[in-house]
């Protein structure tokens, strides 16, 4: 084949590297933006936090001349409520203990052995926050064969746990939540009926329970169904999570959330911020700037050896520039988008009643902005903006439209909404199922598919009619 050359015209999109630097921080939340621009910072010698300037500096006012303004005797500004010899001890602040430490502590009460002590110490060590060993004892076994040097196998394990399932809190170290349930009720005095029954169901009936077959349930135990209610009543005074029961120590996993925007309303005007408060702002060192200006001559030449320091400077300060225009820029179209949600969704923002929520999608604000979908899909995501009525996310504004019959286009919350009012007022012994939902919405001017009505109910986190349903 003979080789020859041609020229080919074609286009191409690529984003630079500046575009791919912006569409990262625009993506980030506040708290992880306050940690990549400290990361930035320590990257790059030339960039430098900007100290913030007070508005107003507190008026110092002189000890002294205040004293001598009341003519305060001496011993009067003087504390002699301690002694020479006393020292300062410092303060120090505990969590208290968690849930393994608490276990551990139980089992140095009972008479084992320097090997069932270390065996069953790791056995706590796999149990979850909810109070559970979800793993089976086979595998237990080989990780502490690999990791403790403890040969064992799992009959010996199975020993122990049932040493750990007589711990406090009842139910602790259980493998599913039937074994759970009745680990609790072995710790209680099964004296009255109801408990009797309590416990038959769990240990003989417990898929039926489960799935709230009741009527073959009263007719298989051959009881009332006031018997019934009753043990069904002290099952539900059971804890599914033994592990919630000890509140002493451990992590706290309740979510914190700052927000990252602030939106106040007063007189009936909004005023729109971005939550910067914690945010470092940078700026270019000017050392290393005059740095190069004194190494080039006044007729423009550079020294060979400090060639390639100025040119190592000068890549630090060309990208230190294009992050601080990048989060300028990320500035300016987070502000620029929540303003034009907030032009879209003013009556929702007044009062916080989603019923006033107008249908939005990605796609409306993206017109409205002149920016990509893909723009605003980053934007809204994982952002939260505090409002008089709560903190709330970006993502849960956005809704697709439903129309009704006479063509009015209404938010799908709307429609949620009455499927939660339908389902608390439902008579529990006959839960409305999702056909007998589509009739009332569609009687209600809904045009609504059952299947919608199924999503809509799972998006709401409610069970199926069979599994609502109550004696």
């Amino acid at each position: 084949m003979a080789i020859n050359q041609k020229q080919v015209l074609s286009l191409q999109q690529k984003l630079s590297p500046q575009q791919i630097q912006m569409i990262k921080l625009l993506e980030l939340p506040t708290v992880q933006l306050e940690q990549r621009i400290k990361q930035e910072i320590e990257e790059n010698i030339v960039l430098e936090e900007e100290e913030r300037s007070d508005e107003e500096e507190p008026q110092q006012i002189s000890v002294e001349e205040y004293l001598r303004e009341d003519d305060t005797p001496s011993y009067k500004s003087r504390i002699n409520n301690y002694s020479k010899d006393d020292r300062q001890r410092p303060v120090y602040l505990t969590e208290g203990r968690s849930l393994q430490e608490y276990l551990v502590e139980q089992l140095g009460y009972r008479n084992l052995s320097e090997r069932d002590m270390r065996l069953a110490v790791y056995l706590i060590g796999s149990i979850d926050e909810d109070g559970y060993l979800r793993r089976d004892l086979e595998s237990v076994a080989d990780d502490i064969a690999f990791t403790v040097g403890l040969e064992t196998t799992a009959a010996e394990l199975e020993r122990l746990l049932k040493i750990i399932h007589e711990l406090e809190p009842a139910g602790i170290g259980a493998r599913n939540l039937q074994e759970c349930l009745l680990l609790q009720m072995a710790q209680m005095s099964i004296d009255t009926r109801p408990r009797r029954l309590a416990r038959k169901i769990l240990t003989s009936y417990f898929e039926e329970f489960v799935k709230k077959h009741y009527e073959k349930l009263i007719a298989r135990l051959q009881i009332s169904e006031e018997d019934f209610r009753n043990a069904i009543a002290e099952i539900k005074r059971l804890a599914p999570k033994p592990g919630n029961l000890y509140a002493e120590g451990g992590t706290d996993t309740t979510p914190y959330i700052i927000p990252d925007f602030i939106l106040d309303c007063q007189d009936g005007r909004f005023q729109l911020s971005l939550n910067s408060g914690s945010v470092p702002e940078v700026r270019v060192n000017r050392r290393y700037v005059e740095m190069i200006r004194d190494m080039v001559s006044p007729d423009g030449t550079v020294r060979e050896k400090d060639r390639e320091a100025i040119q190592f400077v000068k890549n630090k300060i060309d990208s230190a520039k294009w992050f601080i225009s990048a989060i300028k820029q990320r500035h300016d179209t987070l502000m620029r988008t929540m303003q034009t949600i907030l032009d879209y969704q003013t009556e929702y923002f007044r009062d916080g009643d989603k019923s006033k929520l107008r249908p939005m999608i990605l796609k409306d604000i993206a017109d409205r902005t002149g920016l990509d979908v893909s723009t605003i899909s980053r934007v809204v995501n994982s952002k939260y903006v505090q409002t008089q009525f709560g903190i709330i996310l970006l993502k849960s504004l956005f809704s697709e439209a439903m129309q009704t019959e006479s063509g009015e286009e209404v938010s799908s919350y709307e429609i949620k909404n009455i499927l939660k009012e339908c389902i608390e007022e439902e008579d529990k012994r006959r839960p409305l199922t999702d056909e007998t939902l589509m009739d009332i919405l569609n009687a209600k001017g809904y045009r609504i598919a059952r299947r919608t009505v199924a999503k809509y109910r799972e998006m709401l986190g409610i069970p199926v009619a069979r599994l609502r349903k109550q004696i």
